[in-house]
């Protein structure tokens, strides 16, 4: 079965739509087990407090502009990325500690991974979402896509920042992630930059007319 996309006519079918319905039910079964006795608890509300305020805007989006099914498994897959995160600690998440180990590397590269998924899977939701409430098409559904996700992922990390801060500046390091990187912000951002990116070119390829 073909999933509908940003070009599909959509509606609020959630009682009859089984991939929203799986979606749902799967990023709910991940939160509520990661919700039960995580690595740090602090540090899994400081992260589900973003979760937070998701959910609650993607009630509001499915009332006002209910987006397609491809749109919704992408949320899905980022959602679960961003929970594992949530329960083991970004720099503790047991797939990244393998990678490290394979790559050799210094750092737990799991927060890394996430950034770039940031923008390689919530691009193609927020155009979809502009172009059913703005409007937009064409280089405009471009444009202001990649504004909103370069502008969100330098955001994020300034509210994340803040957040540790305000709520728990014992739990900062934990939450930041930074894993004794200066530079780590810098990266993250970039690497939510590359995935936008990414995700603009595949989407105007797969949407671009056959000759």
């Amino acid at each position: 079965m073909a999933l509908t996309t940003a070009t599909s006519p959509v509606v609020r079918d959630f009682a009859t739509n089984r991939v929203i319905q799986a979606v749902v039910t799967v990023c709910a079964a991940v939160w509520l087990w990661a919700a039960i006795d995580p690595v740090y608890r602090m540090d899994w509300f400081l992260e589900n407090l973003m979760v937070f305020a998701a959910v609650a805007t993607l009630i509001v989006v499915y009332r006002t502009h209910p987006l397609s099914q491809i749109s919704w498994v992408f949320i899905g897959i980022f959602f679960t990325l961003h929970v594992l995160g949530s329960h083991y600690t970004y720099s503790e998440v047991p797939w990244g500690l393998w990678l490290q180990r394979v790559l050799e590397t210094e750092r737990n590269h799991y927060d890394r991974v996430v950034h770039f998924t940031f923008g390689l899977l919530l691009t193609y939701p927020v155009r979809e979402l502009l172009m059913r409430s703005a409007g937009l098409r064409g280089f405009k559904s471009y444009f202001f896509a990649f504004a909103v996700m370069v502008a969100s992922s330098e955001i994020y990390e300034l509210i994340e920042w803040i957040t540790a801060e305000i709520v728990s500046p014992e739990a900062a390091y934990a939450f930041l992630g930074t894993q004794g990187d200066p530079f780590d912000a810098q990266k993250d951002t970039f690497l939510a930059f590359t995935g936008t990116v990414l995700a603009l070119g595949l989407t105007r390829l797969l949407e671009r007319p056959p000759p």
